[in-house]
């Protein structure tokens, strides 16, 4: 799979997919209009025309690159032909091309394929008791603020919650300082996941599946 199910996390992957095609088609569209403007040198163009669809900047930039070209171009020997001279332009728009979107590649496509393997193994897992485990555990490897905030969707069992007294009597001898018996809180996840708790297990691997924007 390519893409989450929860609606934010892929409304975010789309916005990150687009904006590299954009990026790769803005510099495509440059690297083609770059090699239009650079000329061998037996094809002189005394007068380039303004590139449409491009502010002045660009424009100007654009103009200046296709400079260079020119001198690199008139720079080669005279005995060079024109076939060489246009294979130099060609590599040229081709390195304006290559070189931003390689980088743009190397830091947005292992992050999707990334996430892309670990989904397809989390959803691949998630379908047998021992995988739920798996993610249970992986889920546990998550930071303490995160796992507080699974811990605090387990049930409390009624054990745990003694009823009230409806009229309590002060007790003098009573310590006022003593602790109170906390909730669920991380340690117990890890003791849930040890005693194969399922309503802890279930608790960590919807979280998991959460985290990576899966159904649970």
């Amino acid at each position: 799979m390519w893409y989450a199910h929860n609606p934010g996390r892929r409304a975010r992957q789309l916005l990150g997919d687009g904006t590299a095609l954009l990026w790769a088609a803005l510099w495509a569209a440059m690297a083609l209009a770059v090699h239009r403007l650079v000329q061998p040198a037996s094809q002189p163009a005394p007068h380039r025309p303004r590139i449409p669809l491009l502010g002045s900047s660009v424009d100007g930039a654009l103009r200046g690159v296709a400079h260079a070209g020119d001198r690199i171009v008139s720079a080669a020997p005279a005995t060079q032909s024109p076939a060489a001279a246009q294979a130099l332009a060609v590599l040229g728009a081709v390195a304006l091309f290559v070189i931003p979107v390689g980088l743009m590649l190397t830091v947005w496509l292992p992050r999707r394929i990334r996430w892309t393997r670990q989904a397809a193994a989390a959803q691949e897992l998630a379908g047998t008791e021992d995988g739920r485990e798996l993610l249970a555990l992986r889920a546990l490897l998550r930071p303490l603020d995160e796992l507080a905030a699974t811990a605090a969707l387990l049930p409390v069992a009624p054990d745990e919650t003694p009823a009230p007294d409806p009229d309590p009597e002060p007790d003098p001898d009573l310590d006022l300082d003593l602790d109170v018996p906390p909730g669920p809180g991380p340690g117990s996840l890890a003791k849930g996941w040890r005693e194969a708790d399922p309503v802890v297990l279930d608790a960590l691997a919807d979280a998991e599946l959460q985290r990576l924007g899966l159904r649970t």
